[in-house]
């Protein structure tokens, strides 16, 4: 069983101005960083606090027009908005109250505001994620045009309780329970929404907390704990999905991961390293023929060294090939977890360790969605490579020979978003003594 992520979700209740301790109440359990990052984040919140502006301006729209005609006051002097954000967006440099104002012209440039600032939270969703439909959550395309922003108006009005906590966002309201109860709700309503279908379930699900309870107590039940991987067959994408959804508390009991590879395998392995705090021993294993590899040899024979000489008693083994049951059976005082992938794993060996009382369980079921700063290192330093040929190459041929390359499986918008941002962008930057090279805008 797998459930839903809410990274995304989290991010847009942020963003369009759902009150601090209601998204704390939601999210906070299972996105704590994200949304400690969120809180620093100057960008984000400036995003926040003019989405606050605009719903609560919608909201209160003639009486704050009343109270501006009436009785000479201003948006700070109005106990219905948050004059702390007001502040906080003046000191940041954005003009917000102004004299001889009415609720129309606030109205048009918190639009405007917005417009100018969103592009600049792009960053804040993974490249997988339609940026556009996003995006259309917050601008209100043809807003100066007369009658346009009267009509939103009067949609929301008419329709509050099918907003998100009643948070104006640009969308045809419909009763569909909360848009952002989770990232795959999400996802599929508003690619439902551009006449457009999400289908990557690996990028919003991930493992169940019994799962996730099952390798805690493995852990913690072990003298000393290592990781070992056969990178052969295994996936290192998928394998650093369970690294980063897992407690890293709970992680930071494990001695080490020993990564078995050989020269053909991914390159990503070579950068696990740096995205984990766990110690990582790269053992690449060269070959006696082209045509034979020893990985599996050695994988056992280091096992076997780790629990004999460097009192290791438990191993969490990341393959699934059924080699590894030779190595399985010749530790039988040793504790062992399984971690395979559904695609490369038969039911046979799956039996056995279940006769065996291993627990197993797949590295397919942990999301994949949040690990894009491997990716996009992986993909970085790949494009790296091109660039002294690059000029006798087709770019957007290049862009997918580099996920190919990377064995990075991408959707084609995906993999436009990645040619639009590293490669569109390549700059030539000029050296002091004359010489002239390509370099890529990160």
């Amino acid at each position: 069983m797998r459930v839903d992520t809410k990274d995304i979700c989290a991010t847009i209740a942020y963003l369009i101005g759902v009150k601090k301790h209601i998204v704390i109440e939601c999210f906070d359990s299972e996105c704590h960083d994200l949304l400690e990052k969120l809180f620093q984040d100057k960008e984000a919140t400036t995003i926040r606090y003019l989405c606050k502006l605009r719903t609560v301006l919608m909201q209160k729209f003639k009486k704050t027009d009343e109270e501006m005609r009436y009785n000479v006051k201003n948006l700070n002097k109005l106990d219905w908005y948050d004059h702390e954000n007001i502040k906080q967006l003046e000191k940041w440099g954005f003009e917000i109250i102004k004299v001889n104002y009415r609720s129309e012209k606030y109205a048009l440039d918190f639009t405007k505001l917005i417009h100018e600032n969103i592009d600049k939270c792009s960053r804040l969703f993974a490249d997988w994620v339609n940026w556009g439909y996003i995006k259309d959550l917050f601008i209100i395309p043809g807003y100066t045009k007369k009658g346009v922003l009267v009509n939103e108006f009067n949609k929301y009005m008419s329709n509050m309780e099918y907003y998100p906590f009643q948070m104006y966002i640009h969308w045809q309201p419909t009763d569909c329970g909360s848009i952002i109860y989770s990232d795959g709700k999400f996802l599929n309503t508003i690619y439902r929404m551009h006449n457009d279908i999400f289908t990557d379930t690996s990028k919003f699900k991930d493992a169940h907390e019994e799962t996730k309870n099952n390798i805690y107590d493995f852990i913690n039940n072990s003298y000393k704990t290592a990781i070992a991987v056969d990178c052969e067959n295994s996936d290192v994408y998928k394998l650093y999905g369970v690294l980063k959804n897992l407690n890293q508390d709970e992680l930071s009991k494990i001695e080490k991961i020993v990564l078995y590879d050989d020269y053909h395998t991914n390159i990503g392995w070579d950068w696990l390293r740096k995205f984990t705090n766990i110690p990582v021993e790269h053992i690449e294993v060269e070959r006696v023929t082209d045509r034979k590899s020893i990985v599996d040899i050695k994988m056992t024979a280091g096992v076997c060294t780790d629990y004999y000489e460097n009192g290791i008693s438990s191993f969490i083994i990341v393959s699934s090939d059924s080699d590894f049951w030779g190595l399985i059976s010749s530790l039988p005082k040793a504790n062992f977890l399984v971690m395979y992938e559904y695609s490369k794993c038969g039911q046979a060996i799956k039996d056995a360790l279940s006769q065996r009382d291993i627990y197993y369980c797949s590295i397919d079921d942990f999301c994949t969605g949040n690990i894009e700063e491997l990716k996009r290192v992986v993909l970085v330093s790949t494009l790296e490579k091109y660039l002294p040929d690059l000029l006798y190459l087709n770019a957007k041929e290049l862009a997918t020979h580099i996920y190919e390359e990377a064995r990075i499986e991408a959707s084609e918008k995906e993999i436009e978003n990645f040619y639009n941002k590293y490669i569109k962008t390549l700059r030539l930057r000029f050296g002091e003594d004359g010489t002239v090279k390509l370099e890529i805008t990160k």
